[in-house]
């Protein structure tokens, strides 16, 4: 089995291709550049370095969301594209799914976490129980402060990943009653290689969907959303009166 994924979802910009449970190719930036500067550059230059042929493909992985709307949005356009013009299914992949599994096997309860603005976070809570990949909490969009209760609650200690954890750790530092420990550098962002080795359990598993099906989860209003509900209020508002 032959997976190209994708990862977009985040500052960090990535691409991977596995084959038969084996990562052949990883490329993952994490700079200012933006995502449709690096992400087509980077599919090209691991097909190149792999010799890869894009129809030998069996699927299309992508980091389906939360995330940066941008990113989510540049993410699932390369990705819908590839799968419409090779004829191969996409696979959806939940980003703090994704950035779990980063920590394949690891002890104890693994809390990833992106900065979702405004003092709120995308997170959700796993742990792994020997192959297998629990979700404790399935992901979405709280306040920081829920997240640490959530995770006092469970009493247990917690590995911390992802931009959200750096963003607001020093709010963690005096919220959490639980010990814990922050992800080290190779495994604490998005990585496509993680997108592939997930998303070829999904395939197994028969969750797939085509490119015209795809579409990204964003989990809450953008920024362009929120304030035009908010002048559509106002406006109400002002009529009543």
């Amino acid at each position: 089995m032959k997976i190209l994924a994708i990862d977009s979802s985040g500052l960090t910009a990535s691409a991977a291709v596995t084959e038969n449970g084996i990562l052949t190719a990883e490329y993952t930036v994490n700079y200012k550049k933006t995502h449709s500067q690096t992400l087509l550059p980077m599919i090209d230059e691991i097909s190149r370095m792999i010799e890869l042929d894009l129809n030998t493909l069996d699927a299309i992985a992508v980091a389906g969301g939360p995330g940066s709307f941008t990113g989510l949005r540049i993410g699932s356009a390369t990705a819908k594209g590839l799968g419409l013009a090779l004829g191969k299914p996409l696979i959806a992949v939940p980003t703090a799914d994704a950035l779990a599994f980063n920590l394949y096997g690891a002890a104890g309860v693994i809390c990833p976490m992106m900065d979702a603005r405004r003092s709120q976070v995308y997170t959700g809570i796993y742990r792994f129980r020997g192959d297998d990949f629990i979700t404790v909490l399935p992901q979405r969009a709280e306040a920081v402060e829920e997240t640490a209760a959530r995770l006092n609650a469970l009493g247990e200690p917690v590995i911390l990943l992802g931009d959200g954890a750096s963003v607001y750790r020093d709010q963690l530092k005096e919220l959490l009653q639980v010990s814990w420990t922050m992800a080290p550098a190779h495994v604490n962002r998005q990585r496509a290689g993680a997108v592939a080795a997930l998303g070829e359990r999904y395939f197994l598993e028969g969750r797939t969907e085509t490119a015209a099906e795809h579409k990204p989860e964003y989990l809450r209003l953008s920024q362009a959303e929120r304030e035009r509900a908010e002048r559509e209020r106002a406006e109400r508002g002002e009529d009543r009166e």
